[in-house]
């Protein structure tokens, strides 16, 4: 049989992350390509990454394969998020497919919460979950005609018009098993290309693990869920060196919800990178009670690491308890210090509009933020997704819209303390509030060493002239709109 493999997201439908520049590719989907590869099946890999039109995948089609595969990257918080440009431009592969005759299997966090939509655009199966073995357990079925779907855990679909979902498959614990994605395939020019311009530096990304064991009752895991499993050490410096041989990256952005979580597992890659003079520099997301630990930031040091992305989310323990997050301010506190102190620019993922989140709780978040001056935040708000807790708390508010057309749309769509205007507005007041602060202490830094003056600092201090009435206007419109919200 003959199947053709893509994913659904399109950077130019997301404007705010083709402006960024800085793409990664489909990590999820080359690993389904390697795969199928790897059990001796014919696969065509098309990467609509670039794309200006679902209608370009016409030419994949054109040699009518027996099956189309949507598989989108579980490891980007971007295809997580369910965006509904994406969706539609699923929708739309999914009609050419079906009009070509090929049977049409999806994989994606989006399709996993709406497979009935999935199925009624066309789609023949939706795979629920960690997908590999599924998919391939299901090509072979579809190679022998006649054969039964149901024993196939992690699939739904329909059989004589009735819809049939079967048990739920558990996740791979050896992820050594998987052979590495299909590098070989992807045509990584555009992707260099887009970075160098807009980042002057190259960064690919790689998975070290799959899943996450805390239950922050926002966080959506429609694909790896609650269990968390790593490759080992050395496995992944294999691939690392590898891609470097192929790709001579600069950086890596090591995609993990957690990464190194497994005791020891840090140290153990920095002394093997080392060993191996592997040098490159890495960015992570962690949290701030692992970050509190001072011999595991050490061993980040160590090993490259130059950015962590942690997920404060509030300056408020009240907001934190109620998102079960189960960290402390006093940890982010900590984290913060040890980072700094280990020369690795700590971030912080910020959410305001959490339910029952008051004025107070606002400003103890830009207080926080404040203090601990991160290198950057991530600011959004609190966005309702199918299989979480928080999701089953607001949806009876949720009208006909549930999910955003793109990632920057940052519309709040349930009743929450202020309107969704006034948490538009705060976005913009934080990041001109922060941005100031920084660049007072680029001031205070040059007043203080005064001999090691950059042209960078100077810039930044000076950035203050501008920072400080727009943060005195935008303070002035939040005021108008709290009023008009009370």
């Amino acid at each position: 049989m003959k199947i053709a493999v893509t994913h659904s997201y399109y950077l130019k439908y997301d404007i705010k992350q083709w402006n960024i520049g800085r793409p990664y590719p489909p990590l999820g989907t080359l690993y389904a390509v390697s795969w199928l590869l790897q059990n001796g099946y014919d696969v065509k890999f098309t990467d609509t990454m670039f794309y200006e039109s679902p209608d370009q995948i016409k030419p994949a089609l054109q040699d009518c394969p027996d099956i189309f595969v949507l598989y989108d990257d579980g490891f980007n918080y971007l295809t997580k998020m369910c965006l509904t440009n994406m969706r539609e431009a699923a929708f739309q592969m999914i009609r050419l497919a079906t009009a070509c005759g090929a049977k049409v299997i999806v994989s994606s966090s989006d399709a996993t919460d709406h497979s009935t939509e999935y199925l009624e655009a066309g789609a023949d199966f939706v795979l629920i979950g960690e997908a590999e073995n599924t998919l391939l357990e299901l090509v072979n079925a579809l190679e022998n005609e006649g054969s039964d779907f149901s024993a196939i855990p992690g699939l739904v679909y329909r059989h004589q018009g009735v819809l049939n979902r079967t048990k739920v498959r558990a996740v791979l614990k050896d992820l050594d098993l998987l052979p590495f994605p299909a590098w070989s395939l992807l045509d990584i020019e555009p992707y260099k290309k887009m970075w160098l311009k807009n980042a002057g530096y190259f960064s690919i990304n790689i998975g070290t693990t799959r899943g996450c064991p805390y239950k922050c009752n926002w966080c959506a895991k429609p694909i790896y869920g609650n269990r968390y499993n790593a490759r080992s050490v050395a496995n992944v410096i294999m691939e690392m060196r590898e891609l470097k041989a192929r790709f001579n990256f600069d950086h890596v952005w090591f995609c993990d919800d957690i990464f190194g979580l497994k005791p020891g597992w840090v140290k153990e890659f920095a002394h093997l990178a080392e060993s191996q003079k592997l040098k490159f520099r890495f960015k992570i997301q962690s949290r701030a009670d692992l970050l509190a630990d001072e011999t595991y930031v050490k061993s980040l040091a160590s090993a490259g690491c130059e950015e962590v992305w942690m997920g404060a989310e509030s300056g408020s323990q009240k907001v934190l308890n109620a998102m079960d997050k189960g960290i402390k301010i006093e940890q982010i506190r900590i984290a913060t210090r040890l980072l700094k102190a280990s020369k690795i620019k700590p971030c912080f993922f910020i959410q305001f509009g959490y339910p029952d989140e008051k004025k107070e709780d606002i400003q103890l978040t830009i207080e926080m933020i404040n203090e601990l001056l991160p290198h950057e935040i991530g600011i959004s708000v609190s966005y309702p997704l199918p299989g979480t807790v928080f999701y089953d708390r607001v949806k009876s508010q949720l009208g006909r819209k549930s999910n955003w057309t793109d990632s920057d749309e940052m519309a709040l769509m349930f009743t929450n303390t202020y309107s969704p205007s006034y948490y538009k507005e705060l976005h913009g007041f934080v990041h001109k509030n922060y941005r100031k602060q920084l660049a007072i202490e680029n001031f205070r830094s040059i007043l203080r060493t005064p001999f090691k003056v950059t042209s960078s600092k100077v810039r930044k201090a000076l950035s203050w002239f501008y920072l400080f009435p727009a943060v005195l206007l935008s303070a002035k419109e939040l005021r108008k709109l709290e009023e008009h919200d009370k």
